[in-house]
């Protein structure tokens, strides 16, 4: 009787409407997996947040007073001419010359976020087109780019990138700046054009590739519409990762003295600055290190968690790889 009643009470009704699988598309479920991951989230917060503090530099500069090019050797240095540290006036101290440390943070920020994203994204474009190009067209413009890449990869990039800007001496700030991102776009392409190249190597041999010359489609036609969103994933994971890279690229070039040219800050020239007085003067070496640490690792455990998210297979989560 009992096994009766079981049965009555598993009968669906005819009348009762059945339940609607919702598709999702793959970007949704990658941004359903990326929620999940709590360090990706926390990255991006923290990266919001350093946009936001490098957006606000300019207030940062009306609400103390202090412009990121003026000096106040009268508050800013003691009797000794040492700088003041950390306190009411100067909230992260001043630097030897007298300056505003978190105003010359801020607008360091500025300039490694746009330098950074900047040469990321033309490196992006480059590598994309060229790896794209070799991969899917090759013979001997697969040979010649191909060959191309290699000699870049094979140029000491900072004794390059040093004898340009000693070589054009450029004066004002948005032409170093704009010097820099090529220089730092030049040396990145490479090594993100032949990872395309080798995804476009497999991605020509696939059955839809086939399926859409068979249909007469055109070599430019397939790269656009066939290859392109295909690399997309790839493309978003790699250009995130290359993001940090440019970033402590442009700092070493500013330590050095070749980046972005004075007196706009940046955070490797404010680590130069600070590396003679970082005995009796801390935080001149301690904050723009910190924020460019907290920035690159952030990027990266971003990049992380972007790959995670589109390549569910690698899924650090799970376990597998």
């Amino acid at each position: 009787m009992s096994s009766f009643t079981e049965l009555d009470s598993e009968i669906v009704p005819v009348d009762a409407e059945p339940r609607r699988v919702q598709g999702r598309t793959p970007w949704q479920l990658a941004w359903t997996r990326f929620r999940r991951d709590r360090l990706a989230v926390a990255s991006l917060v923290v990266l919001a947040l350093m946009v936001v503090f490098a957006a606000l530099a300019p207030l940062w500069a009306h609400w103390t007073g202090h412009p990121y090019d003026a000096t106040f050797p009268k508050t800013a240095l003691d009797p000794s001419g040492q700088p003041v540290g950390p306190g009411r006036h100067f909230w992260l101290g001043a630097d030897q010359l007298g300056r505003d440390v978190l105003v010359r943070a801020a607008y360091g920020a500025r300039i490694s976020l746009v330098v950074g994203v900047a040469a990321a994204v033309l490196a992006s474009v480059i590598g994309v087109a060229v790896g794209v190009l070799a991969g899917f067209v090759g013979g001997v413009l697969d040979t010649v780019l191909a060959r191309m890449m290699d000699i870049t990869l094979a140029l000491p990039y900072l004794l390059v990138a040093i004898m340009l800007a000693t070589t054009f001496q450029l004066t004002s700030v948005a032409a170093s700046v704009s010097l820099t991102i090529v220089v730092i776009a030049f040396f990145s392409f490479a090594a993100f054009g032949r990872i395309i190249r080798g995804q476009v190597l497999s991605l020509r041999e696939k059955e839809f590739i086939e399926a859409a010359r068979s249909l007469g489609a055109g070599n430019l036609r397939i790269m656009a519409v066939d290859v392109l969103p295909n690399l997309m994933a790839q493309v978003t994971v790699l250009t995130s990762l290359l993001i940090p890279t440019s970033i402590v690229f442009e700092a070493t070039l500013s330590f050095l003295g070749v980046g972005v040219r004075l007196p706009m800050p940046s955070w490797g020239s404010m680590l130069g600055e600070g590396s003679d007085v970082f005995q009796t003067a801390w935080w001149l070496l301690a904050v723009p290190a910190f924020l460019l640490l907290l920035t690159t690792l952030s990027f990266n455990l971003l990049g992380d968690g972007i790959r995670d998210a589109l390549d569910p297979r690698g899924d650090r989560h799970s376990g597998k790889k």
